[in-house]
């Protein structure tokens, strides 16, 4: 949890009672959301400090108490990111994420639409763990081939690290995946027919295609590296259609969905 503006980052609780106002407010601003939400995804980084950090542990009791005002009817669907479980992962670190928030990757259908949440720091950095990541390869291969087998109406993929930032062939940084990587798994999903990937990691909006693949990044609840403003995206989906649009904590909370989006779901239903 970390939403510093000018923070020392080596500082596991600057700014902390401020991050927990902001997730207060996005959980009060979700639960306000009429229709409800199908489910709620962070999409990883659920919490600042690394592992081995000291911090770590009060800041997990910390969101776990905040995140448990969400309204029942809405699942929580978590992502694990780098600050979860460490830049170059391991066997344990991955299991203290385990025990703490779930599965580090999994599947779930919600009205015909297949959703996979991958663990992204394997593909990143699996030296540690080379086992973990060709279990989640086959596993994926795996889902993918089911989800053409039941013929869904749309495959949408969560991970924290973006595939890429803008353009599908730029160069590689600490924000996106490695080239040769990124463009094995570009391929994978188009041809398994993914409509969409959503990925934070960034702290900032931004996203591009690749062969009708939408790459959609999305800036944060807290911390903002950019000139965005806290905030959460929502994401309407229907038989023929993914749509969504990023809106400021205030925004949403004082105003909520924008009437286009509204009409997109009333069409729908």
């Amino acid at each position: 949890m970390k939403a510093w503006a000018v923070g020392d980052t080596n500082n596991g609780d600057d700014e902390w009672g401020e991050e927990i106002k902001l997730a207060e407010q996005a959980v009060q601003a979700i639960n306000k959301l009429n229709p409800k939400p199908k489910f709620f995804v962070l999409c990883g980084d659920l919490i600042h400090g690394m592992p081995g950090t000291q911090w770590r542990k009060d800041q997990e009791r910390d969101l776990k108490n905040v995140l448990k005002d969400t309204h029942q009817d809405i699942p929580l669907i978590f992502v694990s990111g780098n600050h979860d479980i460490g830049n170059s992962p391991t066997r344990e670190t991955i299991e203290h994420y385990c025990s703490n928030w779930g599965d580090d990757y999994f599947s779930f259908w919600v009205g015909g639409v297949f959703f996979l949440v991958l663990n992204s720091q394997l593909y990143f950095d699996s030296s540690k763990c080379p086992e973990l990541k060709q279990a989640q390869d086959a596993w994926l291969s795996e889902q993918l081939a089911t989800a053409e087998q039941q013929k869904c109406k749309h495959i949408i993929v969560f991970q924290h690290i973006p595939l890429f930032l803008r353009k599908p062939d730029e160069d590689h940084d600490y924000f996106n995946l490695e080239k040769s990587v990124r463009q094995e798994l570009m391929e994978k999903f188009h041809k398994a027919g993914v409509k969409a990937v959503f990925s934070g990691h960034y702290h900032r909006n931004a996203g591009g295609s690749y062969k009708g693949l939408e790459m959609v990044v999305s800036s944060a609840i807290g911390c903002q590296l950019g000139e965005d403003t806290h905030g959460l995206r929502v994401v309407v989906v229907t038989d023929k259609k993914i749509a969504h649009r990023y809106y400021s904590l205030d925004e949403l909370s004082s105003q909520g969905i924008e009437q286009e989006l509204l009409a997109m779901l009333a069409e729908h239903n």
